[in-house]
């Protein structure tokens, strides 16, 4: 759905979309349904938020979009070589260095050792912290380690970064200011995005297009295509029409979670 019309959101062509969900289902061995007949597409430079009740397969969603699982029904289309995954929690090894935890993907990818730094301090001057890169994680706020977590997915240089609310057991002053990070980083790398989040108004301040799901077994039961321009100003979060298409999207889930 449009925030001007109710009607439903126009996806990314399957042919030529960064990642195309058609008819994707998950069924656990227990019988448990995750998800049912998901089609979806996330077009190269669009940020797709996905939003939906506790339960209703968001995480299942973005490990079948990274090849971590296999679904059951439908088939998963579109992702390159080049995928960044940023966890709900920063993941790093505590026995490393930033620049050492940031450097990883590339050591498992084989880079060289040059190429791993140059990309490495690359990142790490993106997200704002080449000034701790000898430090180690546990002298680092939250947010500080979220994006050291950002920094070392994008040394892969994806094509499609998928995120699986990476930023929800932070504060909400952190919360916003990282957004405001990786609105940065998507406008200095347009890569195709599907982000997972609780936030409504945090799905609208990122994205292209929000996605509604039902409670489990999850269904795509609403798109809303989001009407601003991108570099978006912190303001945003303010805007009147911003907090109307909000509220379109919570009543969507509303609906869909009724009896």
């Amino acid at each position: 759905m449009t925030a001007a019309d109710g009607g439903r959101g126009v996806a990314a062509d399957p042919r030529t979309a960064a990642l195309t969900f058609a008819g994707v289902g998950l069924r656990y061995p227990g019988g448990t349904r995750a998800l049912d007949g998901i089609d979806l597409s996330v077009a190269p430079g669009e940020f797709v938020s996905v939003v939906g009740p506790s339960g209703c397969g968001k995480s299942s969603l973005l490990r079948i979009a990274a090849g971590l699982q296999a679904p059951t029904a439908g088939t998963v289309t579109g992702r390159g070589e080049s995928v960044g995954y940023v966890f709900q929690d920063a993941t790093l090894l505590p026995w490393r260095s930033v620049r050492a935890n940031v450097e990883l993907f590339g050591e498992l990818r084989g880079l060289g050792r040059e190429e791993r730094r140059k990309r490495a301090a690359e990142a790490l001057d993106l997200v704002g912290l080449a000034d701790v890169a000898g430090h180690r994680p546990r002298t680092l706020s939250g947010g500080m380690r979220m994006r050291v977590s950002l920094a070392r997915s994008l040394t892969l240089r994806p094509g499609l970064f998928l995120l699986d609310e990476p930023f929800g057991t932070l504060d909400e002053i952190t919360r916003e200011r990282l957004d405001d990070d990786l609105l940065a980083l998507f406008a200095a790398r347009r890569f195709a995005a599907l982000f997972v989040t609780h936030s409504v108004l945090e799905a609208v301040y990122l994205s292209s297009r929000v996605v509604v799901l039902s409670p489990g077994p999850g269904r795509v039961v609403g798109e809303f295509d989001v009407p601003f321009d991108y570099p978006r100003p912190a303001g945003l979060r303010f805007d009147p029409e911003a907090a109307r298409l909000a509220a379109l999207v919570s009543a969507c889930m509303r609906g869909a979670a009724a009896p």
